[in-house]
């Protein structure tokens, strides 16, 4: 057999960073492809395109050689159908429009030394700006690069009935949308381009001069008002389209795997409309409902609120994660819902009792947990973050452990959810660095939150807080007495058991689990240990949990030592805040 070629190459969209922005881009595309979680949607066996959620940046790998005769062939066509259907005379004048621009663009691109070049136009009829943007590659002649362009923008009839959409290609690309400038910079080419005219010119200077610094000031609050929308609604529609993707890979990949896709009509009637009988709670992805499919299943509907890009990001997170992770100590995510760009809901196994925050909390409710469902409880917790760690198919670290995540089904067997904050590592990294902390304070480790280092120990650091919350039933956020002085949780858990009085903690009778109890008390203070090197991994921590020859040692002092007056007016505080840091 002959040796087999591969050929490659790679293109970043000119409003990209020249250096490391283009070059992170590529890595996190190329990162992404090791993981199976990168858009592909335009590939075929032997031909490989790669894009980033944004399509800023491509990779294509085939047998074919493309490269020395500049070919442009598979193209991805990109539709983006974000706006209501035109009548047939806008349509007209809106193609007509796109076609000017972009003859325009090609002709100043192939003449540029960056075969680059961005542009907007005027669409008189809806009162609307067009943009435009087409790219060739740096190395291609002007005409080789003329032909490309033109060659692409014959294949836009494709695309007939959109307001919007990008043929890609690694040696040429073309792309237009209306409203939503979605490059950097300022459009370089201007076509039909309205002026104001003279009469509200003149109001406008008569208005300064009246009421200048109330103007400026109105401006000024209007420009950054007007920024955010269009920036949130760009990402929302490229979010949108990233999602889509998502939802037509598992189609393909996951056909068998139990995960459905839901009309919007069977979760409408499952949840009685969505009525407030049927609302189990909120979340910052928004209000979570229980329902009733046919045949008697029960399942929790999380329902995506409106215009959040923190929640599509969180969907689809979940969508590409979840789904793929079967474990008896993790959620089941049954499917998921899309109704056009409004509508975005999971669909959940439904937990009869809810999460475990209720039980362990409520005084009332907390006598329901013996001892036996208290340790039944830690070691379902501590044998999914294992699963999680390393058996599951991806290494994967949840970011966002604690106990409101923790749900419980009719056995009270303990199931974690909640995976929109999730973060997947290859099999040969350790930790990575991030300026995006996300989780609840109390439950954050200390490298994390002060350094963005993350790796599987800070879900150990998480699951050791939880430890010992359901062990003494208080809150990680409060403060408590001892010795004429207040510390929180951790600080007080070390300062018992550091003195041999560690059942002051416990929040009920003890009766014949002292040891257990004991130990567990010490796997937790291993885990909340400042170093990150110093605590176990989730393997030890379940050894130590349940088996009688492990040896522990000595835990040292834990992170956040926090000591305060008596004289200081503290309590156990409620408050649970999930928090998402831009550092």
């Amino acid at each position: 057999m002959g040796l087999e070629k591969v050929y490659g190459a790679v293109l970043c969209r000119g409003d990209t960073l020249p250096g490391t922005d283009c070059a992170n881009r590529l890595k996190e595309v190329l990162d992404e492809a090791m993981n199976n979680s990168a858009n592909s949607s335009c590939s075929s066996q032997k031909d490989i395109n790669l894009f980033d959620d944004g399509y800023l940046v491509q990779l294509r790998f085939s047998d074919e050689d493309f490269i020395s005769n500049f070919s442009n062939s598979q193209e991805c066509i990109v539709r983006a159908n974000l706006n209501p259907p035109l009548s047939s005379d806008v349509s007209e004048q809106f193609h007509s429009l796109v076609s000017k621009l972009m003859r325009k663009l090609t002709d100043a691109a192939a003449k540029k030394i960056g075969r680059y070049e961005t542009g907007q136009g005027w669409l008189v009829q809806k009162n609307q700006a067009v943009y435009g943007l087409v790219q060739c590659a740096e190395d291609m002649l002007q005409g080789t690069c003329q032909d490309c362009l033109n060659s692409a923008m014959t294949k836009r009839g494709q695309m007939a009935d959109q307001m919007g959409g990008a043929i890609l290609g690694v040696r040429c690309s073309l792309w237009y949308q209306t409203e939503v400038q979605f490059f950097a910079g300022t459009p370089a080419l201007s076509l039909n381009m309205p002026t104001p005219s003279k009469f509200w010119i003149w109001i406008t200077i008569g208005s300064f001069s009246v009421v200048v610094s109330i103007s400026w000031l109105l401006v000024h609050i209007w420009i950054k008002t007007e920024r955010k929308r269009e920036r949130a609604r760009y990402q929302l529609q490229l979010m949108s389209m990233a999602i889509q993707n998502v939802i037509n890979l598992w189609r393909i990949e996951e056909g068998n795997s139990g995960f459905s896709l839901y009309d919007f009509s069977q979760i409408k009637e499952a949840t009685g409309n969505f009525s407030t009988e049927n609302k189990l709670g909120e979340g910052g992805f928004g209000p979570v409902y229980k329902g009733l499919l046919p045949g008697g299943l029960e399942v929790a509907v999380k329902r995506l609120a409106s215009c959040s890009v923190q929640g599509l990001l969180e969907f689809k997170n979940e969508i590409q994660l979840i789904a793929k992770l079967q474990h008896k100590n993790l959620v089941k995510l049954l499917g998921c819902c899309i109704q056009g760009d409004q509508e975005k809901m999971l669909v959940y196994e439904y937990m009869k009792n809810k999460s475990l925050d209720i039980f362990i909390f409520d005084v009332n409710k907390g006598v329901q947990l013996d001892w036996h469902m208290r340790l039944h409880i830690i070691d379902g917790v501590a044998q999914g973050i294992l699963y999680l760690h390393k058996h599951s198919r991806l290494c994967v670290v949840h970011r966002d452990l604690k106990a409101s995540n923790i749900l419980l089904d009719s056995d009270m067997t303990p199931k974690i959810s909640d995976f929109g904050m999730a973060r997947i590592f290859s099999s040969n990294m350790k930790e990575s660095n991030t300026t995006r902390i996300v989780g609840t304070h109390g439950y954050i480790a200390p490298e994390y939150a002060f350094d963005g280092v993350c790796s599987i120990k800070s879900d150990v650091f998480s699951f050791g807080v939880l430890v010992l919350e359901i062990i003494s039933g208080k809150r990680t956020t409060g403060f408590y007495p001892y010795d004429g002085k207040l510390y929180n949780l951790i600080s007080f858990a070390w300062k018992l058991w550091k003195v041999g009085e560690w059942r002051q903690l416990v929040c009920c009778r003890i009766g014949e689990n002292h040891e257990a109890i004991e130990k567990c008390i010490q796997v937790a203070l291993l885990c909340v240990q400042e170093s990150a090197e110093d605590r176990p991994t989730m393997d030890l921590v379940v050894s130590m949990l349940n088996s009688e020859s492990v040896s522990l040692p000595r835990p040292k002092q834990p992170a956040y030592f926090f000591v305060r007056s008596s004289e200081s007016e503290a309590s156990s505080c409620n408050i649970n805040i999930s928090i998402t840091l831009a550092r």
